[in-house]
């Protein structure tokens, strides 16, 4: 009796539902490997994932190619950068150029301004010289409080400074096409700065761009003052360097400024006709003094060999 009983009792045990599953224990995977191979880059077709795994390889490239070519550039000089300098400059000016002056032993201690200041020919064709303008003030009134401010707005002046000063002799002479070409830069700038400037417009509202003759720029350096603990005596009176008045022509206007008038191009292809025919005049003098020299001295040899 006691084995019926505990008989019917395991029969009414199996009988029972299993016990739900531990809510903590993870459960098992349950989904097909033909669903799991649709998720990710492989849910894309073929032509797709050639195209992804291609551009992955390229930017992988690139980005191994920039920081070589970084670090090349700032290493100190070695057999590569002997050999491949040019190619690593290149690459690195101007977009990348890596700047340590802050870092230096002696920091920069001169702040730079640039000033311009144009010809203008008013309606009288009376011509009237403006007071200097601050090109770099304008710079520093744009970045101050702008918590991204352009790259343009912080560097275009500097570079175009260092760029014509080092392409250029103490007495502003260009050294050759570099020079040329630094010059024309600065001219450009200064146009598009003036072009900007409403106070220069004219009683029409038109742009003051072409209107001007001439213009001229110059280079303002002030030593930086010594913070008040320091005991040293620095001059913070500022020192000028004027570079040359430039003619203004076509090409140096901004986009979308009004070309020069027909009476403008006229006195400018004037004006050329004049400094063409003064070096003509002078190679003749030239030659002319040449002739007389060698009539001389052949009228010399005459009167020796009598």
């Amino acid at each position: 009796m006691d084995a019926d009983v505990e008989r019917d009792a395991a029969d009414v045990h199996d009988d029972r539902p299993p016990a739900p599953a531990d809510p903590l224990a993870g459960a098992p995977d349950t989904t097909p490997a033909a669903d799991r191979a649709t998720t990710g880059i492989m849910a894309l077709s073929l032509p797709y994932q050639v195209v992804l795994a291609v551009a992955l390889a390229v930017a992988g490239v690139f980005a191994c190619v920039h920081l070589a070519m970084v670090f090349l550039h700032v290493a100190p000089s070695n057999t590569l950068t002997k050999r491949h300098g040019q190619a690593v400059d290149d690459w690195v000016y101007p977009e990348f150029e890596q700047n340590w002056k802050l870092f230096a032993p002696n920091p920069l201690q001169q702040n730079i301004s640039v000033e311009v200041r144009a010809e203008l020919a008013a309606a009288d064709d009376v011509l009237r010289t403006t007071d200097w303008i601050d090109l770099t003030a304008q710079d520093a009134e744009a970045i101050r409080h702008n918590p991204m401010p352009s790259h343009t707005q912080q560097n275009e002046l500097r570079r175009a400074v260092d760029f014509y000063l080092s392409a250029h002799s103490d007495d502003d002479r260009p050294h050759g096409s570099r020079g040329r070409l630094s010059e024309e830069y600065m001219r450009r700038i200064a146009m598009l700065r003036l072009d900007a400037l409403p106070a220069l417009a004219g009683p029409d509202g038109r742009a003051v761009a072409g209107d001007v003759r001439r213009v001229q720029l110059r280079v303002v350096t002030r030593a930086v003052e010594a913070p008040r603990w320091s005991t040293e005596k620095t001059d913070t009176a500022p020192s000028y360097r004027d570079l040359p008045w430039w003619p203004v022509t076509a090409a140096d206007l901004p986009a979308g400024a009004d070309l020069l008038t027909g009476a403008d191009r006229s006195r400018t292809e004037a004006e050329r006709s004049r400094t063409e025919a003064g070096r003509s005049r002078t190679a003749d003098r030239s030659r002319t003094d040449v002739g007389r020299s060698s009539t001389e001295a052949g009228r010399s040899r005459a009167e020796e060999g009598r």
